[in-house]
């Protein structure tokens, strides 16, 4: 029985243990250190101080800037102890005994020995073993990877240019240790998912970078920010947030980053192609560009992403590898009759809840022929729920054929629809407000919604978030003027998963959503009720204040 020292350090504190993985961003108030995801088992259990233990996390890539400003205000765990491997939260770990010099010890335990711990009320973590009880597990120091690296990545280690990219290449270089890298790789382009202003931590960060002298050196894109950038003042977004917001953006702009501001890089003519090594953060947009795009980029956690565009390297480690793109579990799905665009973000959080360690091929939905967007919705929900950053659809996708020879299988059958439609239906029939584009809405998306309404004007607030790229060409076809007529509001450079009061309206009690996404986060971002369902019936709770009562038709009674 032995532990896997990730990071080294000493913790003593309660055991705080869970078999489901948690994403830190939208599911821990960084304000509170406690637990905010409603549709996890510690939903409400502060972390504060707690041997922390789960199998991994999961979800978005922000969960690195969350624990690290847990960390930074005395707020965090006193250790994390996983199952399986893990970088979202122990890169912010990393971050912030490399840049600010809190130790946080993470440890990785086999199955047993888990189970074993978790068990324990209270644990001692020390230099080389952890106790609980009658129980004791040797610790194993951390491993050390004997990197081959280049003449220039030495170069760049050693301070040839400049401060801010030798600590990046020495955080790289600790990762790739930790995830069993062997070299690194060029990657071509980057998305920075660290932008959003989840925290001050992100902030901090950002301007240390700065102050270092930081400059990308491949063209990087950037992820929705926490405020509408030119018009935060005159929505009465309180300077306190807003200024800081700005600033977060600003950081990495003076970087060098081109202020794309959208969640949905796929969306933009810089998209990479079949085979292209990319450094993206931001999980829908990982699972995207791996699945459907066929490109290759790990989920890199938020800070990894900028340390990689500055240097233009990646450790060459996970789906980075052909081997690690093959499905490990096969999921059949039984094709309901004429499934409507609910249908796919549905499957994809189902998905997730059934593959949450591993990448999984879809079976049966071929012949619904899935659309981009179709495709964008699946994907989206998928990251919620999974840790894995792909996967793979029979029929539809180009790695499809990569299964694992020991992949094992599961089933999602219209009851598991149904409940699931319940599970994410948990609210009141009366709607405040309708809230579209999680991720960013497509200009496909826009134009269903201008022809959806016909004319008719809502009656409750109706928001759609979209990047900067898609509003101007909303703009150019006359979309964007007749969903505006329509009483629609279509914001850029903010997403749902990060939009906040006053601009999200401040009596919103229950939001309808098509988002399977902000479905999930939503009630622990917000503080509201959360409806889901298909466009239509947003459209109609827009007109009526009203939700659909019943099931839709495709899954039955």
């Amino acid at each position: 029985m032995t532990a896997l020292s990730i990071l080294p350090g000493t913790a003593e504190g309660p055991v705080v243990a869970s078999g489901e993985p948690l994403s830190f961003w939208g599911g821990v108030d960084p304000a509170t250190g406690r637990v905010i995801d409603v549709h996890h088992p510690l939903n409400g259990q502060a972390i504060t101080g707690a041997v922390l233990m789960m199998p991994s996390t999961r979800g978005s890539c922000t969960g690195s800037g969350v624990l690290l400003d847990l960390v930074l205000s005395g707020r965090g765990p006193a250790a994390l102890i996983f199952s399986e491997p893990e970088d979202v939260v122990t890169l912010g770990a990393l971050i912030a005994s490399e840049m600010f010099g809190h130790a946080l010890p993470v440890l990785r335990l086999p199955l047993d020995d888990f189970a074993a711990l978790a068990r324990e009320t209270q644990a001692r973590i020390g230099a080389d073993a952890i106790t609980a009880g009658g129980l004791s597990l040797p610790v194993l120091p951390p491993a050390t990877a004997s990197l081959d690296l280049t003449n220039d990545d030495h170069a760049m280690l050693a301070g040839r240019d400049g401060e801010a990219v030798a600590q990046a290449m020495r955080i790289i270089c600790a990762m790739a240790a930790q995830q069993g890298a062997e070299r690194l790789i060029d990657v071509t382009q980057a998305h920075i998912d660290g932008c959003i202003y989840a925290s001050p931590a992100n902030l901090t960060f950002a301007r240390k970078m700065v102050s270092l002298g930081a400059s990308v050196r491949v063209p990087t894109t950037m992820n929705a920010i926490s405020v509408d950038r030119e018009n935060w003042r005159a929505q009465g977004v309180p300077p306190d947030f807003g200024r800081p917001a700005q600033r977060l953006a600003d950081a990495y702009v003076a970087m060098g980053c081109r202020p794309t501001f959208t969640c949905s890089p796929y969306l933009l003519d810089s998209a990479p192609g079949s085979g292209e090594a990319v450094a993206w953060a931001e999980s829908n947009a990982v699972i995207y560009a791996n699945s459907i795009l066929g490109a290759r980029t790990a989920k890199h956690p938020d800070f990894l992403d900028l340390c990689i565009a500055v240097t233009g390297r990646a450790p060459l480690a996970g789906v980075y590898l052909d081997d690690q793109r093959a499905a490990r579990r096969i999921i059949d799905i039984d094709l309901p009759h004429a499934p409507d665009d609910a249908f796919w973000p549905l499957i994809g959080w189902l998905a997730g809840r059934l593959s949450p360690d591993r990448i999984p091929l879809l079976r049966g939905l071929a012949p619904a022929r899935p659309d981009a967007d179709a495709l964008k919705a699946l994907c989206a929900a998928f990251g919620t729920t999974s840790a894995a950053p792909m996967l793979h659809v029979q029929g539809v996708t180009s790695e499809a054929g990569h299964v694992a020879p020991d992949a094992d299988r599961r089933r999602i059958t219209a009851a598991d629809m149904a409940e699931g439609w319940r599970l994410l239906n948990d609210a009141p029939d009366g709607i405040d407000l309708v809230a579209l584009g999680s991720p960013h809405a497509s200009l496909s998306e826009c134009r269903a919604l201008a022809d959806g309404l016909a004319g008719r004007r809502v009656q409750v607030p109706t928001i759609v978030t979209a990047g900067r790229d898609t509003i101007d060409r909303a703009r150019a076809e006359g979309v964007l003027d007749r969903l505006e007529a329509a009483g629609v509001q279509v914001l850029p450079d903010l997403c749902w998963c990060s939009i906040s009061r006053p601009v999200f309206p401040e009596r919103t009690r229950t939001l309808m959503t098509n988002s399977g996404k902000y479905a999930h986060y939503g009630p622990g971002l917000s503080g509201c009720a959360i409806r889901f369902g298909n466009l239509d019936q947003c459209i109609g709770a827009a007109l009526t204040g009203q939700a659909a009562k019943d099931l839709p038709g495709w899954i039955g009674r």
